[in-house]
């Protein structure tokens, strides 16, 4: 800028001013890869297009720097950059460039930033089993039993990979490092080797039972705890039961639960609602019900005159909480259902009951056709 002016860091970065954390990592890294050096050799204004907007990103990184530079502009962030001159300030741990730069690396290299080193091995992979469960089931929890894939140890190999009688040669490209190292102008970036997978050994004569992968598919039986109150979406997580981890971790099996639909019951968070029809006779005189519930049926008085759309509780039959807090409530709704299908003599009869009911007994209606005649009065 002229006489030495700073640009202003949402500007840079092309970002509202009440932009996330989020889209200001994401702006960045869209910038860093356009104008890293490495990507414009000899080009000072991609050099210092990337340098400004290194700056930018370190302080509305940091919340506290954020807040200091909304606040007092340059003057309250002054210093904070840490680039002069001919170079850039370090990008070690703690810095807020750790995890992006790695990112940025990616996609100038075509691989991952900073690998893991040979030494602390591979984690395995996480795997997924889809559950369905009956609406009981997610109820009140259940334990069930399940088949899953794993990666069983050559025994023909031990695990090797080569043909027994022979040994893993050392990787020639990374000579048994794991990683690959490559010099990029301001940086030295690592990478894992693509010859042998970061594993630093190749096998030349591959073991004829797991063709050299060292390990052969099996499955093997689970059980698996469902806790009272899963719903659709949930997911459990069983440590160290997914897939094997090469001289790491294995990784872990998360299971995603699906709940059928039920004939009787809908889930309202912990609560459970049915609906109950009766007839409008049960309805104007009342009546005693048996109603379903989880636990079973239980006795419930009607009072009469009771409106469909009424909703009475059962307190504690509904679905217990997740996070043991108790059980929800079950909501039965009354839905009043008119005859059909009525003979000559029914039909007469309801005729005669109209003829002397009046409006006394249609409370609602009366209050609708009071309402209608203030609102057109």
């Amino acid at each position: 800028m002229a006489n030495g002016e700073k640009r202003d860091y949402y500007e840079i970065l092309e970002v509202h001013r009440n932009a996330s954390e989020t889209e200001i990592k994401k702006a960045f890294r869209k910038v860093a890869i356009q104008f890293h050096p490495d990507k414009n050799p000899g080009d000072k204004a991609a050099e210092e297009k990337f340098k400004e907007a290194s700056e930018a990103y370190e302080v509305l990184s940091d919340a506290q720097k954020r807040a200091q530079y909304d606040q007092f502009g340059h003057a309250g962030v002054s210093g904070a950059g840490g680039f002069s001159g001919g170079g850039f300030g370090g990008f070690g741990a703690g810095t807020p460039f750790g995890d992006i730069f790695g990112d940025i690396f990616g996609d100038i290299f075509g691989g991952g930033g900073a690998s893991r080193g040979r030494n602390q091995g591979r984690r395995g992979d996480d795997l997924l089993y889809n559950m369905e469960i009956s609406f009981e089931e997610a109820a009140f929890g259940v334990e069930k039993k399940i088949e899953v894939p794993f990666a069983k140890r050559c025994v023909t190999c031990n695990g090797s990979g080569s043909k027994p009688g022979t040994d893993p040669k050392v990787c020639p490209t990374c000579r048994g490092a794991g990683q690959v190292r490559y010099q990029q102008g301001f940086f030295s970036v690592s990478k894992t080797c693509g010859q042998c997978n970061g594993e630093g050994k190749v096998v030349d004569d591959p073991c004829p039972d797991c063709r050299g992968k060292g390990s052969n598919k099996d499955t093997k039986t689970l059980s698996v705890k469902i806790p009272a109150g899963v719903e659709t979406g949930s997911r459990l997580k069983v440590t160290g039961e997914g897939g094997q981890g090469k001289g790491g971790p294995n990784g872990d099996l998360y299971v995603a639960i699906s709940v059928k639909e039920h004939a009787l019951f809908q889930r309202e968070e912990n609560n459970v609602i049915c609906e109950i029809p009766i007839s409008f006779i049960q309805a104007s005189l009342g009546c005693e019900l048996e109603v379903p519930t989880l636990d079973g049926k239980v006795a419930m008085k009607i009072p009469d005159g009771t409106q469909s759309g009424k909703i009475y509780r059962l307190k504690g039959k509904g679905i217990s909480s997740l996070q043991g807090y108790g059980r929800g409530d079950q909501l039965v709704v009354i839905r009043i259902e008119t005859p059909t299908n009525l003979n000559k003599k029914q039909k007469e009869l309801l005729e005669e009951f109209a003829k002397i009911s009046g409006e006394d007994v249609h409370p609602i209606k009366k209050g609708f056709l009071d309402k209608v005649m203030d609102f057109i009065s």
